[in-house]
């Protein structure tokens, strides 16, 4: 008496028919999941890894005399490459050697005590 109205709204349809058709293939959680992963490929992945490329890039064209930031934040400009390991003169006399990997980016202009 009570739950009759449940109970014929839980039934299956009776059009004869095959349940959901394409809307129930389109609705479903496969959908759904190629969509999201689509969406964090376009947004997240594809971003980083253009990002990685031209970084590995940079790394690779680096030469003397070229001024860098090194991921501890220091500026300095390449006095020597030697494979893998650059040394960098980060004040008059002072010289670092660090690896390849460790320069963040080149000199974009940044500007100096002298240059106001």
């Amino acid at each position: 008496m009570f739950f009759d109205s449940v109970a014929y709204a839980m039934a299956p349809p009776t059009g004869g028919g095959e349940a959901g058709g394409l809307g129930g293939l389109l609705g479903g959680p496969l959908p759904m999941l190629v969509l999201m992963f689509a969406i964090f490929y376009f947004l997240l992945i594809r971003p980083q890894q253009k990002k990685q490329k031209t970084h590995k890039a940079m790394l690779q064209a680096l030469s003397k005399g070229d001024k860098v930031w090194t991921n501890g934040g220091i500026l300095g400009s390449i006095v020597n490459i030697d494979g893998d390991n650059l040394t960098i003169e980060i004040a008059t006399g002072v010289n670092v050697v660090i690896k390849r990997g460790f320069v963040a980016d080149k000199d974009g202009g940044v500007p100096t005590a002298d240059k106001k």
